[in-house]
């Protein structure tokens, strides 16, 4: 399962289930996005170092949509958290079944990313649900407390 998420809102943008870890899942998710998202400018496109992302035909459709590319510097999960987050939240809430066929997969998949970004709200986008945020502009109120920036002293309980 490749997702392409906006960063800002949330929202899945592009996804799509391949039967095998080839760069063909995240290309065409990504260019699911694209389609889907045709007048965003300054985009920067954030990843972990797979070899998917990596590849010549990933990394070339970026350059020509001029998108800057981010990766990840050291492999930790930190540092692709929302991509971690999104992951976890489709796989532990919303694709809990093992699946008996491919089409059932696919079916199963597109139900739950139309859930995530419609019916389930988020506490870093002011308990918007993704697909809400995403019509926004500007920044969204994050309701949750950051304890380690409480303990520093670099912000109050909420932002």
């Amino acid at each position: 399962m490749s997702l392409i998420t906006d960063a800002c809102s949330r929202k899945i943008v592009g996804f799509y289930l391949s039967r095998d870890l080839s760069a063909r899942g995240p290309l065409m998710a990504l260019k699911i996005a694209l389609a889907g998202n045709p007048n965003r400018t300054e985009l920067i496109h954030n990843s972990d170092r797979g070899v998917q992302y990596c590849c010549d035909a990933y990394v070339k459709l970026l350059q020509d949509k001029n998108i800057q590319i981010s990766m990840t510097e050291n492999g930790d999960p930190l540092e692709n958290a929302i991509a971690e987050r999104v992951n976890g939240i489709m796989k532990q809430e919303l694709l809990e079944e093992i699946f008996s066929d491919y089409q059932i997969a696919q079916k199963a998949v597109a139900i739950a990313c139309s859930t995530y970004n419609h019916l389930r709200p988020h506490g870093s986008i002011n308990n918007l649900k993704p697909a809400e945020a995403h019509q926004k502009n500007g920044e969204l109120k994050k309701r949750w407390k950051n304890y380690w920036q409480i303990k520093h002293g670099k912000e109050d309980c909420m932002e």
